[in-house]
């Protein structure tokens, strides 16, 4: 199959929570307000659950509680809020892995990591509405969670990578495209905005003088979070972190920084959008 036959197979096997796709059409509606996306949350109790989770987080650091969605909705931001319930949807949509193709908490980590980096990235950069480059982050691979469920058997040659063989050459090479292509498809599929999939659809691109400042936040985070969590990956002509510190303005102090302060929620935050550790169903 090809990457478009990919994308349409996934169709009737990856679908979102109806409160999800509810709160996108919401979010498209000129009048719709606060009100309106508290009660489509509220309805549903499990993203209530996990919204007030993530409110209450080390991704926010409130000083005090959050203990209704019409707070956290007034707090965050409608944007936000939806930016956050598609993160968790989308999770929620993948949670009925098979471990004995991918190593999902693996998945999850450097996924969490690349989002927080992101996030952290772009709020340094006072970019408005930051928690889109989370969901950026923490979706730029998700093609490879669709691929282990739908092709299992090409997944696993994808895995065979050594000191000299990369996992998206072998991803090229076995599927004809690579999981970040498969991701900014899907996600383009499902109608997110193209905020979110356009950066992470230029994610391999090294051209750095042709990416936007949006592409080049989620690339730094993408490879960061890869050198981060799984140092033994081989990832495929990888640019110098110096050039694209330099076309971000940044120092390797900065680096640094963004490492330590996201290291530290790392682990809160997993809990939140890995699946396995979701417990209320």
């Amino acid at each position: 199959m090809n990457l478009a036959e990919f994308v349409k197979k996934a169709e009737s096997v990856f679908v979102l929570p109806d409160s999800v796709t509810r709160l996108k059409s919401c979010m498209e509606d000129e009048t719709s307000g606060i009100n309106d996306v508290a009660e489509i949350i509220t309805f549903d109790p499990t993203l209530t659950s996990q919204l007030l989770k993530i409110a209450n987080s080390s991704l926010y650091n409130f000083t005090s509680p959050i203990e209704t969605v019409s707070r956290a909705v007034q707090v965050i931001g409608t944007r936000a809020t939806y930016d956050l319930a598609l993160s968790y949807g989308v999770s929620h949509t993948f949670k009925d892995m098979d471990s004995s193709v991918i190593d999902i908490d693996r998945f999850w980590e450097q996924s969490v990591s690349c989002a927080l980096l992101a996030k952290h990235f772009a709020s340094v950069k006072r970019i408005r509405e930051s928690e889109r480059f989370f969901v950026t982050g923490l979706l730029h691979n998700i093609g490879e969670l669709a691929i282990a469920q739908l092709a299992p058997e090409q997944a696993k040659l994808c895995n065979n990578t050594d000191e000299i063989t990369s996992s998206t050459y072998l991803q090229r090479q076995v599927l004809g495209f690579t999981y970040c292509d498969f991701s900014a498809a899907l996600i383009k599929d499902w109608g997110l905005p193209a905020s979110i999939y356009m950066p992470i659809s230029k994610l391999l691109n090294n051209d750095i003088a042709a990416l936007d400042e949006d592409a080049l936040i989620a690339k730094l985070a993408y490879l960061l979070s890869e050198e981060n969590v799984s140092l033994g990956r081989n990832i495929e002509h990888r640019p110098s972190r110096a050039d694209l510190l330099k076309a971000l303005n940044f120092s390797e102090e900065d680096t640094e920084d963004a490492l330590d302060e996201t290291n530290v929620q790392l682990i809160s935050v997993i809990q939140l959008f890995n699946p396995n550790g979701f417990n209320i169903f």
